[in-house]
């Protein structure tokens, strides 16, 4: 029997942007339908919404850990890569490395908001959307808009519609990634200590 409380639980998406002068795709998720949906730009505007979704889990696009022996993202020592990043590098799923050029910003912001959620009450995952995507064999972002779209409304989600920016669509992956982790479709590569991506199971989706 399906956990009822799983199934309809609210998640919210994030696509955040390594500075808050660029674009933050947020979405929150309800079953398969998509409840709301923005782009903001501040910490306190990503909060806000989630305040206001209540979700079950927040699900963000940033690393939420430094690599293991850092203890800060200028520091040397220690390792270049996460075990979860090591997970990707073994599948073959392109990515960039966290250490590196505007990673740096990204990480540092994603490791922030995940403390603040915590604070909260919230519990936050790291995803991937393009780890999902490509598990999924549905176009990023990259190869276009519309083709994302469609791809997403194959795997069942409803109330997407054409004016979405690719943030926004990248936030509604993170989103159903969140509610598979749930369900228990979802893998975590890598750990919670030291770092965890959470991507789908299978390129074969169900409910």
């Amino acid at each position: 029997m399906k956990d009822k409380r799983k199934v309809s639980a609210c998640i919210v998406g994030v696509d955040l942007a390594g500075s808050p002068k660029r674009n933050t795709g947020i979405c929150s998720l309800t079953g398969m339908t998509i409840r709301s949906y923005a782009t903001v730009y501040s910490d306190v505007e990503i909060i806000s919404f989630i305040d206001k979704a209540r979700p079950e889990i927040v699900a963000i696009d940033a690393p939420l850990n430094l690599p293991p022996g850092r203890k800060n993202i200028e520091d040397q020592n220690g390792e270049h890569f996460r075990p979860c990043d090591r997970e990707l590098l073994k599948r073959k799923i392109r990515f960039f490395p966290i250490t590196l050029g505007p990673m740096r910003s990204l990480t540092v912001r994603g490791i922030k908001l995940k403390n603040a959620l915590k604070r909260k009450g919230y519990k936050a995952i790291e995803m991937y959307p393009g780890a999902a995507q490509d598990v999924w064999r549905i176009p990023r972002k990259q190869n276009g808009l519309s083709k994302l779209r469609r791809g997403l409304e194959k795997l069942g989600l409803k109330g997407l519609n054409k004016n979405m920016n690719g943030d926004e669509l990248d936030a509604v992956t993170g989103a159903l990634v969140g509610k598979l982790f749930l369900q228990g479709k979802a893998e975590v590569l890598g750990n919670f200590k030291e770092g965890a991506i959470v991507v789908p199971k299978s390129k074969i989706f169900k409910k």
